[in-house]
């Protein structure tokens, strides 16, 4: 990125952060705070400062105008010291990344930009599920910025989590490893033993949706698709098939009961299948890395991306489905206006921030702002003198 373009962005920042409301997370002043300035490389973190050193947050960040912005999710007694084991760790809220590179289903190199954060919308849903439902917390949600989202839980129960305790809510939330026997409970029933689905909550609970769904539709499919189907799930003969199918078919309430010896051995084996479905489709592929490390610096909402010109979103709950990152996240300072760039890095995809679509070829443009912005950031154009 030339100087003319580095000028330009920090100058058009610093007008956002002056008409910008932002609110500090909860104890500001005892994060360690971040930020990346506008400088030749735009790569270099200035870190362990506190609140006391940057005074007022809204001015420094008008006058700095910087290309990053982060506080740490942990809270500390000292967060300036850049000792890490001198900071005196009180504890960290507990954060969720997603970012569409990492997601399995997205290939980076032929998945659009739109089609990432589509995906990515995918996973948080999947992942709010989990944690409200499964949990019971209580969370913010934040667009990044780029291409995924942030989800923040501050229960004071999670706070003093280790590494090692958060490791394992990310295998929770991964679906990884998931100990399928570790769904069954055994129950004596009238002197008998019964192996029986933890359908109360959890995965339990999807794959016993997973189960009754199943046993719903193969009640009403004929009974050669019916045993096609069944057979179709590895581990499962012609035998097991007709088995489970007779059960599913005479005793519909034992299967909505989550009862697995009305199907025989081979119901085991469904319930493994209907297990790995569970976590194919409801599991969420979030960053290990951000929610386990109990120092992590994290981008401060309502800040721009440097990478994008797009605003750190917070996103209420009830507009989460709603959330459109490339017109909401668009900062109204960069809207109405228009811009001269040259474009050095035309891309394969047009550009859609903001509403429209631009597709540019290299050479000279006048376009919207939001359009230049992103492109600027991106290192995909530079600033042109205005005509």
């Amino acid at each position: 990125m030339d100087r003319r373009t580095r000028e330009y962005l920090r100058g058009r920042f610093g007008d956002y952060y002056r008409e910008a409301t932002l609110t500090s997370p909860p104890a500001a002043d005892a994060r360690e705070w971040g930020h990346i300035p506008f400088t030749e490389g735009g790569t270099t973190m200035v870190r362990h400062q506190s609140l006391l050193e940057l005074g007022d947050l809204a001015s420094f960040l008008a006058g700095e105008a910087p290309r990053h912005v982060y506080f740490s999710a942990a809270r500390y007694d000292d967060p300036a010291t850049r000792d890490m084991d001198g900071k005196g760790w009180r504890g960290a809220d507990l954060v969720f990344d997603l970012d569409a590179d990492h997601l399995p289903a997205v290939d980076p190199e032929k998945t659009s930009y739109e089609g990432m954060l589509a995906a990515c919308k995918e996973a948080l849903q999947n992942l709010l599920d989990l944690l409200e439902r499964d949990f019971g917390f209580d969370v913010e949600v934040v667009f990044s910025g780029s291409r995924g989202y942030h989800v923040h839980a501050r229960d004071p129960s999670v706070r003093g989590l280790d590494a090692t305790a958060r490791r394992e809510v990310v295998d929770y939330v991964r679906g990884a490893g998931l100990d399928v026997e570790g769904l069954v409970a055994t129950r004596s029933v009238e002197g008998t033993t019964r192996r029986v689905l933890r359908a109360g909550g959890g995965w339990g609970r999807r794959v016993h949706g997973l189960l009754v769904d199943l046993a719903s539709d193969l009640r009403e499919a004929p009974e050669a698709d019916a045993l096609e189907r069944l057979q179709s799930y590895d581990g499962i003969g012609e035998g097991r098939a007709e088995t489970i199918l007779t059960a599913f078919r005479r005793n519909p309430e034992a299967v909505r009961a989550g009862n697995l010896e009305a199907g025989g051995p081979g119901a085991r084996v469904l319930v493994e299948r209907l297990a790995d479905e569970a976590v194919e489709r409801d599991s969420s592929p979030v960053d290990e890395p951000v929610t386990t490390d109990v120092n992590r610096l994290i981008r401060l909402p309502e800040s721009l991306h440097g990478g994008t010109g797009l605003a750190v979103r917070r996103i209420d709950r009830a507009d989460v489905a709603a959330f459109d990152p490339l017109t909401d996240a668009v900062p109204e300072r960069f809207t109405g206006q228009e811009v001269r760039v040259e474009v050095t890095e035309p891309g394969s995809e047009p550009v859609t921030v903001g509403g429209g679509s631009f597709r540019p070829a290299a050479g000279e443009y006048v376009v919207r702002e939001p359009v230049g912005v992103f492109l600027m950031a991106r290192d995909r154009a530079r600033k042109v003198r205005e005509a």
